[in-house]
């Protein structure tokens, strides 16, 4: 088989892949399985990482019970405070599936991350191909923001967030940015990102010496938290799916 890139697309993958894309475990969890020589294509021991497979016709066994694609799950969930995005936390800390426990779903993952402060809109899925190409940064899949900072802003605070600013030697800036309202002792403003670096927002306020007392996801692409509670979560709607998969040219 040719190791091609061309050859990639499609239905043939590497090994420990197929796995991950059937559902059947995620990436890291199929090089170990392969690797151990659990794993058959096509009735024989295959312990080649970099072995190719079509998934729609080789045969792919795991301690010789055969793999079947998995039925793909698309959720939302509307994220409280205080969980982490993890599905096992080593220090004990409750974790956003908690609010997931109706759901059996093999290898469900979000799709990305909010840290433990933050709260809102958080996808979970176990279409691999569809959760890598919502994070990849050539789709421009915008993620919307509602934060509420201490203390008053201006046009100069808003224009800054907009510009850029430096973190510990990262650039850092907001694709979008407004101010929603303004209080005595805070503010709301709206920020749309189209990276997806690690506490982006929370370290762009800080270098601008701002705190951040609230974040709060609301929008990925055009699709919206809306009413949802906290705590609860839903299926996409087929027309929620469709206009995040045509985003991603899926």
């Amino acid at each position: 088989m040719k190791n091609s890139r061309s050859a990639a697309v499609g239905v043939r993958v590497t090994l420990p892949r197929a796995l991950s894309k059937l559902g059947f475990c995620s990436r890291k969890q199929a090089e170990h399985l392969v690797a151990g020589g659990q794993v058959k294509v096509n009735g024989r021991v295959d312990k080649n990482l970099n072995s190719w497979v079509d998934i729609t016709r080789d045969k792919i066994s795991v301690d010789d019970i055969r793999v079947a694609a998995a039925s793909k799950v698309y959720l939302m969930l509307n994220k409280p405070r205080g969980l982490v995005t993890t599905r096992d936390d080593p220090e004990g800390r409750p974790t956003v599936f908690s609010c997931l426990e109706a759901y059996d779903v093999p290898h469900l993952s979000p799709v990305g991350r909010l840290d433990k402060a933050s709260e809102g809109l958080l996808l979970f899925t176990n279409d691999t191909v569809f959760a890598q190409r919502l994070l990849d940064p050539e789709t421009h899949v915008a993620k919307t923001y509602h934060v509420q900072v201490k203390g008053s802003v201006d046009t100069e605070f808003l224009e800054h967030m907009a510009a850029g600013v430096q973190h510990d030697g990262e650039f850092l800036r907001a694709s979008a940015v407004k101010l929603l309202r303004q209080g005595d002792k805070n503010a709301w403003i709206e920020v749309e990102l189209q990276e997806g670096k690690n506490r982006q927002i929370r370290r762009m306020l800080e270098a601008l010496g701002y705190e951040c007392l609230r974040l709060v996801r609301v929008r990925m692409g055009d699709i919206e938290l809306g009413q949802l509670a906290k705590g609860k979560s839903r299926p996409l709607t087929a027309d929620e799916l469709a206009r995040l998969r045509k985003q991603v040219g899926l």
